[in-house]
């Protein structure tokens, strides 16, 4: 009876602990989504834009040299006198307003936009055309519930009148909100422009070092659990290299980024925050997490394959790779997607060799992009949680999201992937 009650003790334990376990969970997702989910949505606004060409190119040449010489400055008169055009023709009143209030409810980047726009059709100075643009950070967190009536009475960048001007132009079907792909291909932007903030070269930069990881980890951490399980002598030697890979898969990601710095960036002297630095530390760091799963899963292949092979005639090298690997394939890949998983998501090292710097430019294509400035996912969550706009919390938790994401599909594919390969003896 006594041993009875205890298993049931320990059964109540074990359910209230996974109980627990799964409400902070759902707490932490509920969380990140409930402040993520409307970075992924932004406010915009759709209005008849006409290009004059006395103003944006004065030679009539439509060269685009010469075009460019006009500054965002005179996009965004362009964009404001059409912003109170539409105003007027759709009876909208702005009494008490300055021009200077109403042209606020834009974004900083849309003049910007604009230009990249008509530098890119020149054809279309002259005309008038139907273009969309952000609206300010502000004005775009007021239709999310993050600003208020009373907080805009407090804030120096918005006014309550522009607020209620922003009711207006959405009800005239001006202003809308809808999904913001943005968030995804964008580059960072400024402190003043939250709502123009996008992942883009963050993606990109996590791609690249990904790749650089898994071309380089996966062939020296395969050969090298291959050679220590299978083919090197039980000796000190071996013995020694096997404690200091255990001790290198404990050792703090922040370590790697010292060594990085001072290897790859102060010693061979390759750039600062590109992401040929980046996938280089973090090769280092996954390369413990691959040879610690590959050797079990070599370890777990049992002796009886490896006396067949020998006894039909093979060779030790042809039991291992035509016997004993194949089968281990399933346990080698998942661990090294596993560990592909946790570097995706590496903070530190990251910071150390600089990918924390502005990064606005798209790096260029492989190899060439490997070498170019970049930033990383989870340092551009890091770059948006420390900086002061309530704008950029949301981005933060959005490229969470967005994270989570990129590590569920890479579980997924460990999971297929072992299914798929999977053998049984």
């Amino acid at each position: 009876v006594r041993r009875n009650a205890s298993e049931t003790r320990f059964r109540i334990y074990g359910i209230i602990a996974i109980t627990l376990s799964m409400l902070a969970l759902i707490w932490l997702l509920y969380s990140i989504f409930s402040v993520g989910t409307p970075a992924f949505r932004q406010t915009f606004l759709t209005m008849p834009i006409e290009l004059p060409a006395d103003k944006l190119d004065k030679s009539g040449t439509r060269d685009v040299a010469v075009m460019s010489k006009v500054t965002t400055v005179g996009y965004a008169a362009v964009i404001q006198a059409a912003l109170e055009k539409a105003i007027t023709e759709k009876g909208i009143p702005t009494e008490g307003m300055t021009a200077k209030d109403i042209a606020g409810i834009i974004s900083l980047e849309a003049p910007a936009q604009l230009r990249n726009y008509v530098l890119a059709n020149p054809e279309l100075v002259g005309q008038t055309i139907d273009f969309e643009v952000l609206a300010n950070g502000r004005v775009d967190g007021f239709f999310k519930g993050r600003v208020t009536m009373e907080s805009a009475k407090l804030d120096s960048n918005i006014k309550p009148e522009q607020l209620v001007l922003s009711e207006k132009l959405v009800d005239a079907g001006i202003m809308a909100q809808r999904f913001n792909w943005g968030f995804i291909t964008a580059p960072d932007a400024s402190d003043q422009r939250p709502e123009a903030a996008g992942l883009g070269v963050a993606i990109i930069g996590s791609f690249y070092m990904m790749l650089i990881v898994l071309v380089l980890s996966l062939p020296i951490g395969v050969a090298a659990s291959v050679y220590l399980e299978e083919f090197a002598p039980k000796n000190r030697w071996t013995d020694l290299i096997e404690v200091n890979i255990a001790n290198l898969a404990a050792v703090p990601s922040i370590v790697f980024g010292i060594l990085g710095l001072a290897v790859f960036i102060n010693f061979a002297g390759l750039p600062q925050s590109a992401p040929i630095v980046g996938g280089l530390v973090l090769t280092l760091m996954t390369l413990p997490r691959i040879i610690i799963p590959a050797r079990a899963a070599l370890k777990s292949v049992p002796p009886s394959i490896r006396d067949a092979a020998l006894g039909v005639g093979a060779s030790k090298l042809q039991s291992v790779f035509h016997h004993v690997l194949p089968l281990a394939a399933p346990g080698i890949l998942t661990g090294m997607i596993i560990g592909l998983a946790q570097a995706l998501g590496e903070t530190a090292p990251l910071l150390l060799i600089g990918m924390v710097a502005f990064v606005r430019d798209y790096p260029s294509a492989p190899m060439q992009g490997f070498f170019d400035p970049a930033s990383a996912l989870p340092v551009q969550v890091f770059n948006w949680t420390v900086r002061g706009d309530p704008g950029f919390v949301e981005r933060a938790s959005g490229a969470i999201i967005v994270l989570l994401v990129f590590l569920l599909v890479m579980n997924a594919v460990a999971i297929i992937l072992r299914r798929r390969f999977e053998r049984r003896w």
